[in-house]
């Protein structure tokens, strides 16, 4: 996540969720970072079967 995030509900860092639009900001962050790695875990466990399979 970017820690330099100014709201512009509070004027505050965002990483420190001051009011609601910050935490809710920080959430909606953190949830799109988890995504590309689970894309990640889930291509390589297909790469990995058809890598087994092509044996």
């Amino acid at each position: 996540m970017s820690y330099d995030l100014i709201c512009a509900n509070c004027s505050g860092l965002v990483e420190l969720g001051r009011c609601v639009v910050c935490r809710d900001s920080r959430e909606r962050l953190r949830a799109d970072r988890r995504l590309p790695a689970a894309w990640l875990l889930a291509a390589g466990a297909v790469l990995g079967v058809l890598s087994l399979l092509a044996r």
